[in-house]
Order: C-alpha cells, then sequence, then structure tokens
C-alpha cells in the first residue's frame, strides 16, 4: 500500500520502518531535513522536506494515489489539518494523533467531521497499559483482547514457584487452573514451547486467560499480590493525568509528584481526588517523607528516560516489594533496562504503533478474517493478534486443530465461540464468528489464512 507519513518523531519514524519492513510504500514528511534524511538513509523510505498541512507538499508526495495517511506531528491541531487537506486532496484514509486531554470528550465529533478513519493517543494508551498492570501486580505486560475478556499476562519464574522445573505438559499436577502458556523468554532466546519444555528459574512466561483465571493462577503459584492499593506517580504530564482518572475512580488512593510549578496547580485543579505534590521526585528526602516506603507502586512518568530509570533503581531498592512501572521513550535502552530488574516497562510510541500496524493490515486483509487487536512482544520479536473468523474457509473453519497445518512457530491460544472463552485442544474447531487468538514468532500476518504453512 502506498503510505504516507507526517511527522519523524518517535512515533513516525516507529511506523516507517515496521511499515517499510513489511513491504509497503512510504513516504515521510517533516519540516526537519536531517531528521528525514536519517530515516531515509536508514529504510526503504522516500522523504520530502516541507509542511504536511501544505497541499502542494501533499501533492508532490502523491496523496491522490495514497492508501492512508497517518499525521502525527507534535501538534494535534496540525496533524487535524494535514488529515483534512489530504482528505480532500484524495487520499483514502487518515489516521492522526491526538494527545490533548482536552479533545477527549470531543473525539468522535472530530472524528466524523473530518472524516478520520482513526485517532490515537499514545499517551492515553499508555495510561490504560498501566492500569492494566496495577490490577495484576505480579505481571510484567499485560495485553488485553476481546474488549477486555482476555489477557496474555507475563511473569517471570522465581525459585519458589511450584511451576519451576516443570515440564508443561505436567503443569495439571502442580496447578488446578487450566492456562495456556505460549512464550517463554529465556535469555536472548524467544521460544514457543512444547510439551516437553521445561520451565526454570529466570524464565519469562507468557500466557493467556480470562481475568479469573489469571487470579486463580497467580494465586496457585505462589504470585497472587492482591490489587494495588496506593500509588505515588512522578510526573504530571498527560499519561500521569489519564492514569490517575483512571486509579481514582477505582478507589486507588493516588499521589502526583511534579516538579514544575504550574503544572502541579493545573493538574491539582483537574484532579481534586490526587494529592499532589511540588517538589522533585529525584530528591531522596522528598521521597521520604512522602512515604515512598510504603507505597504499592510507583509510576515513573517524566519527560527524561534517565531519570525514571534512575528514580525505580532507588524506589526498588527501599521499596522491594512496590510494583514499578517506568516510562522509557527510546528502544535502545531496551537490552540495558531488560538487567536492571525494574519491573515493567512502558513505551508510548510503540503502543501507538501496534495501533496504526493493526488497521494497516485489516485494511490488507482479503479472505474476510479481520485483525481486531495487535501487539508486539518481545523487543517486536513476537506478534499477538486477535482475528474475527468473518467468512468460511476450508483449511480453518470447522477442523480440529490438531489436523490444521500450523507454521511451525503459530500458537493458536483461544478460541471464544458464542461469548465463551476456550482453551483451545487438539479437538478443537475455529467456526464462522469466533474470535481467535494467535501468538507468533513468525510477524507480519495480515489473515488468520498467514497461520498455514
Amino acid at each position: 500500500m502506498k503510505i504516507i507519513i507526517v511527522g519523524s518523531g518517535n512515533v513516525g519514524s516507529t511506523i516507517a520502518k515496521q511499515l517499510s519492513v513489511e513491504g509497503h510504500n512510504i513516504t515521510i514528511i517533516d519540516t526537519n531535513e536531517m531528521a528525514v534524511r536519517k530515516i531515509c538513509d536508514g529504510w526503504d523510505v522516500m522523504g520530502i522536506v516541507g509542511t504536511g498541512a501544505s497541499i502542494q507538499i501533499l501533492k508532490d508526495a502523491g496523496v491522490e494515489e495514497a492508501d492512508l495517511l497517518i499525521a502525527v506531528t507534535d501538534s494535534d491541531e496540525k496533524n487535524l489539518l494535514c488529515c483534512l487537506m489530504a482528505k480532500k486532496a484524495g487520499a483514502a484514509h487518515t489516521i492522526a494523533r491526538v494527545r490533548n486531554p482536552e479533545y477527549r470528550d470531543e473525539i468522535d465529533l472530530i472524528k466524523n467531521d473530518l472524516g478520520l478513519s482513526m485517532f490515537v493517543n499514545p499517551e492515553l494508551s499508555a495510561a490504560e497499559e498501566i492500569a492494566r498492570l496495577l490490577r495484576f501486580p505480579s505481571a510484567i505486560e499485560i495485553d488485553t483482547f476481546a474488549r477486555g475478556r482476555v489477557d496474555l499476562l507475563k511473569f517471570e519464574v522465581t525459585k519458589e514457584c511450584p511451576i519451576c522445573g516443570i515440564a508443561l505438559k505436567d503443569l495439571h499436577t502442580v496447578v488446578k487452573t487450566n492456562v495456556l502458556i505460549c512464550i517463554v523468554e529465556r535469555g536472548n532466546k524467544v521460544i514457543v514451547p512444547r510439551g516437553d519444555f521445561t520451565l526454570w528459574e529466570g524464565d519469562k512466561v507468557s500466557f493467556v486467560a480470562s481475568s479469573k483465571k489469571a487470579t486463580q493462577f497467580f494465586k496457585e503459584i505462589n504470585l497472587n499480590q492482591g490489587r494495588v492499593r496506593s500509588c505515588t506517580i512522578i510526573g504530571a504530564g498527560d499519561t500521569a493525568f489519564y492514569l490517575a482518572q483512571k486509579l481514582i475512580s477505582d478507589g486507588v488512593e493516588v499521589k502526583i509528584i511534579e516538579r514544575d510549578k504550574a503544572r502541579c496547580d493545573a493538574i491539582a485543579e483537574r484532579l481534586p481526588g490526587a494529592v499532589v505534590i511540588y517538589g522533585d521526585g529525584q530528591d531522596k528526602g522528598l521521597l521520604g517523607e512522602e512515604g515512598i516506603k510504603n507505597t504499592d507502586s510507583v509510576v515513573t512518568l517524566t519527560n527524561f528516560d534517565e531519570a525514571n530509570v534512575m528514580m525505580s533503581i532507588y524506589c526498588k531498592k527501599v521499596n522491594p516489594k512496590a510494583k514499578l512501572i517506568t516510562k522509557v521513550h527510546r528502544s535502545t535502552y531496551d537490552d540495558i533496562i531488560d538487567d536492571m530488574n525494574i519491573g515493567s516497562i512502558i513505551n508510548p510510541k510503540l503502543l501507538a504503533g501496534e495501533d496504526m500496524i493493526k488497521y494497516v493490515r485489516s485494511m490488507q486483509n482479503s479472505l474476510g478474517s479481520n485483525i481486531e487487536t495487535l501487539y508486539k512482544m518481545n523487543s517486536g520479536r513476537v506478534e499477538a493478534l486477535e482475528f474475527k473468523i468473518k467468512d468460511n474457509h476450508e483449511k480453518i473453519v470447522g477442523v480440529p486443530l490438531m489436523d490444521i497445518p500450523l507454521k511451525k512457530d503459530v500458537i493458536i491460544c483461544c478460541i471464544i465461540h458464542n461469548g465463551q472463552i476456550e482453551t483451545p485442544g487438539g479437538q478443537s474447531q475455529i467456526l464462522v464468528g469466533d474470535t481467535v487468538i494467535v501468538v507468533t514468532t513468525d510477524t507480519g500476518f495480515a489473515d488468520i489464512s498467514d497461520i498455514l504453512m
């Protein structure tokens, strides 16, 4: 497909890279010549220096023949204007990044009036992800499917876990809850495990289950910590605002620490249910005074990756039992941070990228199975996808799973039939109307037929 991306920042460059790898014809527009050149030198991408709100620049980029325009500059208003101009010039579909909380209530109206196909809000997506993690403190990552009814959760096997040293085929002898383990990360290796695979201390394990079953499973393997009752948020940006709103509505005690006085006053006025502290979250004395040793969770959300990481390391030292969540924008830190054991890492640009890539692949599908949800895991090496089966497919529909010729590194984790969640076995069958969750290390699927050899 021909796709135009306006904006070469973190989100724009991430999307350009991924969509280029997947074989799309990508043109990126930005006023920053050096940023455009860097992306073009690194990937098979065409670049144009200029503003995406200019009809002439859009025409130079081939907007009349474009299947999709994605506007992800730092300005919400510019993104909306780019989409409006592109739509009038002939672009088939448009996506805008809209981050300002003040637009949240009007976003559906804006979407309809401007003919937007979709909007993305990285800060809101990050806040929703953090809220899910705080619901299951034992989990390192949580991805949600089937409108919140099914979760894909990652946790680390400890020496004390009863499943440590147990082969997957013998898991039922240790735990009664039926869950499906689909991915194991062991060191630098990502494995789609079979029944004879044995779990060891330090393995990072991903499994699929309903929220109820996930709670039961964590309890049985001695990792149940219960829902957090208090949360300290360091940094008062838009992600903090969205997160605090959610936590307060869920009955969690929220404390926000912010060093910018104007921002501190503004968020205190908009969030009367939170305790807002004016001060520097890197001040150990201040953290001590504000009860950092007793809080159930700490979320570091400043705009500085290094500061977030260092604050999380300190909080881990003084409060080892707290659930830690750290916001990091640059993926170049992934390998280093993974070895620091500072809990869950949130990268807003990657979350936004997942939503857009899902939309692009849904535009591509040809055999009547829509991608409802898409998540990238394990530094992009694994994808989890939710497909809605709309039409018959003779090699998949009505065929026992044991007889479907699946690709090597593909696992069908869950089938939802008439509202019932099924952990599939060899005799399970997929029917028209079902929702199917697939996990694979063979990335790039756009249709359910891609699971076949």
